[in-house]
């Protein structure tokens, strides 16, 4: 018999947020926004989500103010005024619904997007002009586009505060910008945002929280989304041990990190096996009890299969949650975010609740359209 997943449905609170539930909606490019503006389909889609029992709602990633912060004409931007007047409608249809959600502020940095040949018209830019290790691409910011990159994330968190969103999470992960900067393989700086450990490196995205910080004030959540994987390199890892993910993560809930988003391609992998086994804690388990922040896990939950493996075809079949809410049980983390099941099925958390209808599985066809 499968175990209660009543634990996913006990409320949860950090700062000024109080969730009903501990399901997260993770964010998940749909490239519907025509010039960067959200309209009312993207905002229906969304509020189908809190309608069907999401705890808390995850935008897509939202690019800030710089001149090559996307890499795909159709992702939404979190600047300018009609931009943020389309996401107003969002999160007034969202709260119309009863739900929570937050924006996910974004710079692609060098990466090419997946589904499109589009290019900025302006030069791409990253830590020191590299996509990936020895994969030139770009070019290398300077100090004053350091700069205004830390203000325009904290001019959109800002923004987002305004507009009544609930929280706001940070894209620091998957090879883009931020994560670059985390990378020895793409940052090969000299200068105060470079150097040879993990902990020197995490100085971009620890500035960034700071200034999102100061411009959001206190009790507003800020949440980071952070990977060991890249998409330019499954297997790379920031951290080869608990003290180097001391080191990176510390210097980031000490900026002002009140969640701590722990990406995973599986999230039942654990993240030291030679340390506590096979059944050891995940990335999101280690971050906290490293930390002691609260965290997020992610990485197939409630499907079989992964998700970058489904842009090669693969389908996703529904699977069971027992080795999530082992996890949870033992508090190993806060909360789980759902991704590609919430993207094929908005009623998915109320299924999960009520254990009433069919769950159905998933398949890259499914972005190809805003259920």
């Amino acid at each position: 018999m499968p175990l209660s997943t009543e634990i996913l449905f006990q409320p949860f609170s950090v700062g000024s947020l109080t969730l009903p539930n501990r399901i997260v909606m993770a964010p998940m490019t749909r490239s519907f926004a025509p010039q960067g503006v959200p309209g009312p389909a993207n905002a229906a889609y969304y509020r189908r989500r809190a309608e069907g029992g999401v705890g808390l709602i995850i935008s897509e990633g939202t690019v800030v103010d710089r001149p090559a912060s996307r890499n795909d004409p159709d992702v939404p931007s979190f600047h300018g005024e009609a931009a943020l007047a389309g996401w107003h409608g969002v999160i007034d249809s969202v709260h119309g619904a009863g739900g929570k959600m937050g924006p996910q502020l974004w710079h692609t940095g060098a990466v090419k997007g997946f589904q499109t040949d589009w290019t900025p018209d302006v030069p791409v830019e990253s830590p020191s002009g590299f996509d990936a290790p020895e994969v030139q691409r770009g070019m290398a910011m300077s100090d004053a586009d350091i700069a205004d990159t830390i203000a325009a994330f904290a001019k959109a968190a800002s923004e987002a505060k305004r507009l009544g969103f609930d929280t706001v999470e940070l894209h620091g992960a998957h090879g883009y910008l931020i994560d670059q900067f985390f990378w020895a393989g793409t940052n090969h700086r000299t200068d105060a945002y470079g150097g040879p450990g993990i902990g020197e490196r995490a100085r971009f995205a620890a500035e960034i929280i700071a200034a999102v910080r100061a411009a959001v004030g206190p009790g507003f959540p800020i949440v980071i989304r952070l990977s060991q994987w890249k998409q330019q390199d499954y297997s790379a890892r920031l951290a080869r041990t608990p003290e180097e993910m001391a080191r990176w993560l510390e210097p980031l809930v000490g900026a002002g990190a009140d969640v701590l988003h722990c990406s995973q391609r599986r999230f039942w992998e654990p993240e030291f096996p030679e340390i506590d086994g096979d059944e050891g804690l995940n990335f999101a388990g280690w971050a906290k009890k490293l930390t002691g922040a609260a965290t997020i896990s992610v990485g197939s939950v409630g499907l079989s299969g992964e998700f970058m493996s489904s842009f090669g075809g693969e389908k996703s079949t529904s699977v069971g949650l027992d080795a999530l809410v082992k996890r949870m049980d033992r508090g190993e983390f806060d909360l789980v975010a759902v991704g590609r099941a919430l993207i094929s099925d908005p009623q998915w958390v109320e299924k999960i609740r009520s254990g009433e209808g069919e769950l159905r599985g998933y398949e890259v066809t499914a972005l190809g359209e805003l259920v």
